[in-house]
């Protein structure tokens, strides 16, 4: 049974009409005319798919099985080509989630702690605020911890998302991310709360002093929990294409990334580098955001996500 059931297929494919137009327009546009798929087209099919931000090595392999299924394959039609493509991206998809299941929580030792990363303007702040609200409605007891001790403006936007969705959340008046966990894990500890959802600063990639930091906060949450943080949580903003490959990379360097949430699906052509992400670093997917309402966090479904791409 899932923990959240949250699930809007309708939500979904509205808020992938981009990226749809991008990958599926692309690729009709291909396929445009042909009677029969042979190896002209096969090439002109891979440069569409990479250009539609599924990738190179994704396109590569998608094609080279297309060309060994091909060999003996009677049906070379139009459609056929796309269902394969269909099924390849959800293989990707389903490989990815083997990681770690997402419906697999455990509160026997609470707290269940989250640490929730990525840089500013990813929608990280907005992402911790839907989790609190989808962890309350779920009948679980929620408390944040504002760690973003660098950025007054966090710790606003944080309180109203807190506020917005009747979670408290710990706010300490100092610098030390740190001394902000401590504390909320305290409270946690003491009021017997589910769940601790901690907020850390919008980390540049590229710097490496707050990533640092990031270790620290590590390192106290272990004081209360050696098997803590449950899970750490990487927001990715839907629309940096490539770059949010990148932006994986360099987290990992600094910590285990057990999931992601990409969000911004609603507004972006690129939701296909979601397959080059799963595919190159094999880390699942747990939640996408397809709107600004605080229902719009969704469990990542990954058949009804391709699905959502290839129904017109």
């Amino acid at each position: 049974m899932k923990l959240f059931n949250n699930f809007n297929f309708d939500r979904l494919k509205n808020s992938l009409t981009k990226t749809r137009d991008n990958i599926l327009t692309k690729i009709n546009e291909t396929l445009s005319g042909k009677v029969k798929i042979d190896e002209v087209t096969l090439e002109q099919l891979e440069e569409t798919l990479i250009s539609s931000d599924i990738g190179a090595s994704v396109s590569e392999a998608i094609i080279e099985k297309a060309r060994k299924l091909l060999v003996n394959e009677k049906d070379r039609s139009v459609d056929n080509i796309k269902e394969l493509i269909k099924n390849e991206l959800l293989s990707i998809l389903r490989m990815g989630l083997q990681q770690k299941d997402k419906e697999e929580f455990s509160f026997s030792n609470k707290p269940y702690v989250i640490l929730i990363i990525g840089i500013n303007g990813s929608g990280k702040t907005t992402s911790i605020g839907k989790l609190a609200h989808n962890f309350k409605k779920s009948g679980n007891n929620v408390i944040i911890a504002s760690a973003d001790t660098f950025r007054a403006a966090a710790n606003d936007q944080l309180q109203i998302w807190a506020d917005r969705v009747g979670v408290p959340i710990v706010k300490v008046n100092t610098k030390d991310p740190s001394a902000v966990v401590y504390e909320a894990l305290s409270i946690a500890k003491k009021d017997n709360y589910d769940v601790v959802l901690i907020d850390t600063a919008g980390r540049l990639h590229t710097q490496k002093n707050l990533m640092v930091e990031l270790n620290k906060i590590k390192n106290v949450i272990k004081k209360f929990d050696d098997g803590a943080p449950n899970e750490t949580l990487l927001v990715l903003d839907g629309n940096s294409g490539q770059n949010a490959l990148q932006q994986v990379k360099e987290f990992e360097k600094y910590t285990d990334i057990t999931g992601l949430i990409i969000t911004k699906l609603d507004g972006t052509t690129k939701g296909g580098v979601v397959f080059q992400i799963v595919t190159d670093k094999k880390i699942p997917v747990k939640y996408i955001g397809v709107g600004e309402n605080v229902e719009d966090l969704q469990d990542f479904e990954p058949s009804q996500y391709v699905e959502a791409i290839f129904n017109t």
